[in-house]
């Protein structure tokens, strides 16, 4: 037996765990990866423009320094090449940034003349920009390896002009080395950041959903428990959240749950009992009846009366079992028409009156001569089958004091016909619940517990009120108040 309990905890802690995985599965992938993904991605994009805005302030700032020196070439008067040659030499020589950059003039072919480093003077560059500048006479610009060094450079070419003719190009030429490695490490930083960022997002989001999975499947194996007939049972409550509040209803709707249970177990056994009751007494004396020879015509009144009260007992319990469907399936309704309240109300008195007398019960009517002219807008029949129930259940309960009084009067917009009986009336704990389906209490009068339930919606739907209280004195009193129609202008 243990080795079984055992064996069902593993099974619930496996398929809890599993439930858990599940739930973080589709959590990082419907919500965690697509914002990692969008955080890669920006990181990405950001690490391009970077790099694109890196390598293009490096080559604003070669342009300038190109445009300065051709400006300076183009506007100064030399009188000749010997001029312009020396001029040249002493600008590469003064060149203050010789060190990183390299200043190179070209002739009409390509050729360096002279160079700020010199072991560069008298070859051809092959780099692109160089032709561009001098066939186009417009300054240009390149990025890439360099087919002569195979080092990454960064070089900028621009015409030099000459009595309205392009002479040459004025060339700077960087390597781009150093700012490679800094664009790769400002690149690395940035998806190095995004990364730590998609971890810490990770990890919260992990913990988050251990936070929210270990309750949600604590309060997921208690809804299959109660789903399984577990009903009743209660989830020990920790949080002071959403999660809290999702707990205290899987709690009360377990409980809800366990009482509708035990009310409808009740009520089957009480319309078992009910059903089993009245037939036994028809069947018993059906058959003394058939079995009695001697025509014994006081034996067979009192049988067939005895027969004729438990058909009719029988005949209340289906129509209330019929009602009560009705209501549940939605199929319950009314036809109201203009109608004389006070009129149903006598009805019902004298219906039961010779019954009740015959029990020992005296009935009373209150508003004997009173009229009350003023129409009400309801069903007639289902009204007179609430006042016949009322009428019924104050014998039932409290027939013991042998007396029941029924009084109408007007009180405003409403009529109130009070219903009461002089027995032991209710007790105070269960007077809440005596309208409620199913519900018997402590009564040990015999009855469905549904017939007040239908007597309350019915009164409901006419718009009124439906009470049951204990009145001063002993006893029970119920107060039914129907709203008098409006007199049309």
């Amino acid at each position: 037996m243990q080795d079984r309990s055992a064996g069902d905890t593993a099974k619930v802690s496996h398929g809890r765990k599993r439930r858990m995985m599940g739930m973080r599965r589709r959590w990082i992938i419907t919500s965690v990866f697509p914002v990692i993904t969008i955080l890669m991605l920006i990181a990405a994009l950001s690490s391009v423009f970077l790099v694109a805005s890196y390598y293009s302030n490096a080559r604003f700032a070669l342009e300038n320094k190109v445009r300065a020196g051709v400006s300076y070439f183009n506007t100064y008067a030399m009188a000749n090449y010997s001029e312009y040659y020396r001029n040249a030499v002493l600008y590469a020589g003064n060149f203050d940034e010789a060190d990183t950059i390299e200043l190179q003039f070209l002739d009409r072919n390509g050729r360096v003349e002279i160079s700020s480093r010199g072991q560069t003077v008298g070859i051809t560059p092959e780099t692109p920009e160089v032709r561009r500048a001098l066939d186009t006479g417009r300054m240009d610009s390149f990025t890439g390896r360099d087919p002569l060094t195979r080092e990454n450079i960064l070089a900028v070419s621009a015409p030099l002009e000459y009595d309205g003719g392009v002479v040459g190009a004025l060339r700077l030429v960087t390597s781009t080395r150093e700012l490679d490695k800094q664009v790769a490490l400002l690149a690395v930083a940035v998806m190095g950041l995004a990364a730590v960022i998609s971890g810490v997002v990770l990890c919260v989001n992990l913990v988050f959903m251990r936070r929210i999975a270990a309750p949600v499947a604590e309060v997921t194996e208690a809804a299959k428990r109660i789903s399984d007939g577990s009903y009743g049972i209660q989830i020990p409550n920790k949080y002071e959240d959403e999660m809290g509040q999702l707990v205290d209803n899987i709690n009360q709707m377990s409980l809800q749950i366990s009482r509708s249970e035990k009310m409808q177990t009740e009520f089957i056994s009480s319309v078992s009992h009910e059903l089993r009751t009245p037939l036994t007494a028809i069947n018993g004396w059906g058959e003394t009846l058939l079995a009695d020879d001697g025509g014994d015509i006081q034996q067979l009144r009192r049988g067939v009366r005895i027969i004729l009260r438990e058909s009719r007992r029988l005949t209340n319990m289906v129509e209330e079992l019929l009602e009560f469907s009705k209501i549940e399936d939605g199929r319950f309704t009314l036809r109201v028409e203009q109608m004389d309240l006070q009129a149903e109300v006598e009805d019902a008195i004298y219906t039961y009156r010779e019954l009740f007398h015959q029990d020992g019960i005296d009935l009373e009517y209150l508003n004997a001569g009173e009229m009350f002219e003023q129409p009400i807008t309801g069903d007639p029949e289902r009204l007179k089958q609430v006042l016949c129930n009322v009428l019924d259940n104050a014998a039932k309960h409290g027939g013991s004091g042998k007396r029941i009084t029924v009084s109408m009067e007007q009180e405003g917009e409403y009529y109130a016909v009070r219903v009461r009986d002089y027995g032991p009336g209710i007790p105070e704990a269960e007077l809440p619940y005596v309208k409620q389906k199913f519900y018997k209490g402590s009564s040990k009068a015999r009855g469905s517990g549904i017939g007040l339930a239908v007597c309350d919606e019915i009164i409901h739907r006419h718009e009124g009120t439906f009470d049951i209280g204990n009145a001063q004195g002993g006893g029970c009193v119920v107060t039914i108040r129907l709203p008098i129609s409006r007199e049309e202008e």
